[in-house]
């Protein structure tokens, strides 16, 4: 009975935190997308990610033995995901202003709730069902589809929300077989792989798109990093390193639509990184979707919160919520 009490309260904590980290990771990135190619970024940024999963395997004097694992291909489908998430988010990310990209993308938590009860069997409220309709219209807003013209950026992290979602049902799925230093593991090895891959193939710029198109950030070739710029690939190593620990040991550990709500940490967050590093404030479009998702998100938050709370009161005489 005390650990099931106390499980939703650890999953809490490492959402909270590895919200606040990988917002350092957004960050990161959107300071390098403006001279570096994505593939290289991630690159680096997984060798560093790899270095803190297998030095924290090494520290806590856990086996190593637990990276082993009997369903590579559950691993190969998420690593897919979450490779589609990244690229997609990040080219986002450098076309749009740092809060309204991370905005967009926190449809995803909204995601969570809906596959949580389609694939899940969780159980899902008319009134978060409801929360779930109200951040789409903020979806809407933040894609701005005014004159019938919709932000191709938005699209693009919207994509991505949806991927992140899907990674998090498969973190779910896997929980009672697979660690966090596992999940995380493949993931970094799966980055490894394809970014080398694609340096192989593009890093010579053959494929370079011109300057301000969609996919410039994907195709530039690669260079290397003068030393005043390793500060931006190695926080983003170490953020996506140890915030990547924390949201898989919140997923696997905690009720997927408890802990979706508090990602939101990091939207305050990219507003404050983005008027204190790039000096962009959302604009009035950007902030009506803001308060739209983020809204429906902590109403579902609390709504869970509360219905948590009656269950624990009325004892459950009759089995009914």
């Amino acid at each position: 009975m005390s650990d099931n009490s106390k499980t939703p309260l650890t999953g809490i904590f490492f959402a909270l935190g590895g919200g606040v980290v990988l917002s350092i990771n957004d960050l990161a990135i959107k300071a390098l997308s403006g001279t570096y190619a994505l593939h290289q970024v991630i690159l680096l940024r997984a060798f560093i990610g790899m270095a803190i999963v297998l030095g924290v395997i090494w520290y806590s004097g856990s086996s190593f033995r637990q990276l082993l694992t009997k369903r590579p291909k559950d691993h190969l489908i998420r690593v897919s995901i979450v490779m589609v998430s990244n690229v997609t988010y990040f080219v986002g990310l450098s076309l749009m202003p740092l809060a309204d990209a991370v905005a967009t993308a926190f449809v995803a938590p909204l995601f969570v709730t809906l596959m949580s009860a389609v694939f899940l069997r969780e159980h899902v409220g008319p009134r978060r069902w409801a929360a779930v309709a109200v951040g789409m219209v903020g979806v809407v807003v933040m894609t701005r589809p005014g004159a019938g013209v919709i932000q191709p950026a938005a699209i693009l992290v919207l994509i991505s929300a949806f991927c992140y979602a899907s990674s998090h049902m498969m973190t779910r799925r896997m929980r009672l077989t697979e660690s966090a230093m596992t999940l995380n593991f493949f993931v970094q090895v799966g980055f490894i792989l394809v970014s080398l891959t694609f340096g192989l193939f593009a890093g010579d710029g053959h494929l370079a798109q011109p300057k301000g198109s969609t996919w410039e950030f994907l195709f530039r070739p690669w260079h290397v990093p003068p030393i005043a710029d390793w500060w931006a690939f190695v926080a983003t190593g170490v953020a996506v390193g140890v915030g990547g620990l924390m949201m898989s040991q919140a997923y696997r550990t905690t009720e997927a639509a408890l802990v979706a709500p508090f990602e939101y940490i990091g939207m305050p967050m990219a507003i404050v990184w983005g008027v204190l590093v790039f000096g962009t404030w959302p604009d009035r479009t950007a902030w009506a979707g803001i308060a739209l998702i983020c809204g429906a998100g902590l109403y579902t938050l609390w709504r869970e919160t509360a219905r948590k709370k009656k269950d624990l009161d009325v004892a459950a005489p009759s089995g009914d919520i």
